[in-house]
């Protein structure tokens, strides 16, 4: 008998083999049903549910005076839920019928719903319904089953181009944000993102929780009915430091101005915040949340102008500059203030003759005088006394060369223009720099945030504050989220003669010099005018300055710059005295004497609900 036993080696293997394929079985198990169940519970529940998303209303933003600058209001969208016609016959009435009233392609609107059948998933037909034609989709509803009006909630902001370059605008998800937003249950392919401005820098606070109509669907994908319909939350209320009336006065400055271009800066001195932030030329933020229908009529292709020049236009100071110059004179111990100059309408540098802005001539002047007039021949001779590395110096303890700092993207530093530049760059310095340095031409260049920065650290006696626009952000429920508050970044140290020169000789380019038409009734104006040289062109206007109502410390700085416009006092001036008069305009109302009114007892603060005003109203 042949013997046909198992050796006792194969037998171990089989029994660890079927050991092993047991354990593997069991990792797996516990794999999915305990490590992974949450995961395949949820993959589950999608093959069983599907959802329709409501977006939810972002939210507000309002000015510092409570005006509504972005809002929300109701947006329609037509759905069409298959299972319902059953018949192509049926489908193409249906197409036919809806193809009218919204003003689409029958036969795109016919592959859609084709489409929808076949995979038996709900498809969205059109958004952004306008009012007008409601009437017309309730009935066709009627008469077709599966079609259905859901109502969403779509960003709109009621001025227009109003604040636009502060505000941003929202858009659609692209690829990009998909990428990195993939995982935010918050957000589906079809979700609106802020794209630009505080829309963007705050799109966390700003987006709500959105809603949606949850399905049941079978196997194949067929709804079977509706589960619930869950309501959204909208987002978090922000308010800004931004005054309404002074901007609108900025923007109103710029739109009249000679070449319409141009931004203006105002911030408050003793805190830093933004009171008014105009670019100009702007743009309509309501031109990206546009449905097709809506879009009919406007130029293919259009160029919106979101280039801002507050923050990324960098521009000679001109005369501007005199200011950080005098603060070089006045600081270097080479210079008394009543020491004169006298002008007799031109420098000549020897192989080189500089002119000054009166060709007669401003005869003899001192530091006030020269500030008033804006003598170039004053700070000619005075700016070589003090040294070029003096007026460098100051100009980087004034902040030039370096962003503001503010919570919006893609700032210009600029360009600082002295000695030690030019050292590093392995070049010569020469006197005919000098010169140009001292009245803010040459190499220097300074955004209008940053000319808002100088003359707003003048104001206060040497402090930089980090500009910033929201003054709070409230939930929806009340619930304080943030407060804004002033940060320093750095201090101009001076002495205190210097400042109150300084002061002086600003108040009288106001007064006496060249800034008179700045002149505001119940304040006390300080600024100064600049023209900037431009070799492309005309001459860009600038002015700056600072006022002070009943010898207060001044709440408002600015500055303003208007391209191609010429002469700062012409084009420049009006504009900043339009703006100061709207930010101080409580200040500057005579007082009448009132009855004392009698206390009341305390109330518990709310939310304000601040109404949209019409246009008008701005």
């Amino acid at each position: 008998m042949i013997d046909r036993q198992i050796p006792q080696e194969r037998l171990e293997l089989l029994w660890v083999l079927a050991y092993g394929a047991a354990l593997i079985f069991i990792i797996r198990l516990v794999n999915l049903q305990v490590v992974g169940g949450a995961h395949y519970r949820e993959l589950a529940e999608k093959n069983r549910t599907q959802v329709i998303a409501q977006a939810a209303p972002r939210g507000r933003i309002f000015s510092s005076d409570e005006v509504a600058l972005a809002t929300s209001k109701p947006s329609f969208s037509l759905i069409y839920f298959p299972g319902q016609a059953k018949t192509n016959a049926e489908i193409d009435r249906m197409a036919k019928a809806l193809s009218r009233p919204l003003g689409a392609d029958y036969d795109d609107l016919r592959k859609s719903i084709y489409r929808a059948a076949s995979r038996e998933k709900p498809v969205r037909l059109a958004e952004n319904l306008p009012p007008k034609i409601m009437l017309s989709l309730s009935e066709l509803k009627a008469v077709y089953p599966g079609i259905d009006i859901i109502v969403e909630a779509r960003r709109y902001y009621p001025f227009g181009a109003y604040l636009s370059h502060l505000i941003g605008y929202i858009g659609k998800i692209d690829s990009r944000d998909w990428t990195a937003l993939s995982k935010d249950k918050n957000y589906s392919m079809d979700s609106r993102l802020g794209k630009a401005g505080l829309e963007k820098m705050y799109e966390g606070v700003l987006k709500g929780k959105d809603g949606g109509i949850y399905l049941e669907v079978d196997s194949r994908g067929k709804v079977n009915k509706v589960l619930e319909s869950r309501k959204w939350v909208p987002g978090a209320d922000i308010f800004l430091t931004v005054d309404s009336k002074a901007q609108a006065a900025a923007e109103q400055g710029l739109k009249k101005s000679i070449s319409g271009k141009g931004a203006v800066v105002a911030l408050d001195p003793r805190t830093g915040a933004i009171i008014a932030f105009a670019s100009a030329p702007d743009y309509d933020p309501n031109m990206f949340v546009l449905s097709g229908s809506e879009r009919e009529g406007l130029p293919a292709g259009k160029i919106l102008p979101e280039f801002n020049v507050a923050l990324q236009g960098t521009y000679p100071p001109g005369s501007v500059f005199k200011i950080i110059t005098s603060a070089a004179i006045l600081e270097s111990g080479r210079v008394r203030p009543e020491d004169k100059v006298f002008c007799p309408g031109y420098y000549d540098a020897g192989d080189r003759v500089f002119k000054c802005d009166e060709k007669r001539g401003h005869g003899n002047l001192d530091f006030i005088g020269g500030l008033a007039k804006s003598c170039n021949v004053y700070f000619y001779v005075n700016g070589q006394r003090s040294g070029a590395l003096t007026i460098e110096k100051y100009a980087r303890a004034f902040r030039l060369g370096q962003t503001s700092g503010i919570a919006l993207p893609d700032e210009k530093p600029g360009n600082v223009f002295g000695p030690s530049a030019r050292a590093a760059k392995k070049s010569y310095w020469f006197i005919g720099d000098t010169l140009n340095l001292a009245i803010g031409q040459g190499e220097t260049l300074i955004t209008p945030m940053q000319a808002a920065g100088v003359i707003s650290a003048v104001a206060n006696r040497g402090t930089f504050y980090r500009p910033y626009y929201v003054e709070r952000i409230v939930k929806s429920d009340g619930q304080l989220l943030y407060k804004g508050k002033p940060e320093k970044l750095s201090t101009v140290e001076m002495k205190d003669s210097t400042w109150e020169l300084m002061r002086e000789g600003l108040h009288s380019v106001v007064e006496e010099g060249t800034g008179q038409v700045a002149q505001i009734k119940g304040a006390e104006i300080y600024g100064k005018t600049g023209t900037a040289q431009n070799p492309h062109g005309k001459d860009h206007a600038w002015f700056v300055a600072y006022a002070t109502v009943n010898d207060q410390p001044s709440k408002i700085a600015v500055a303003v710059l208007v391209e191609n416009g010429g002469h700062g006092a012409a084009s420049a001036a009006p504009i900043a005295k339009a703006v100061i008069e709207a930010a101080l305009r409580y200040d500057l109302k005579p007082k009448t004497p009132t009855t004392p009114a009698q206390p009341e007892k305390a109330r518990a603060p709310s939310l304000p609900q601040a109404p949209v005003p019409a246009k008008g109203e701005l």
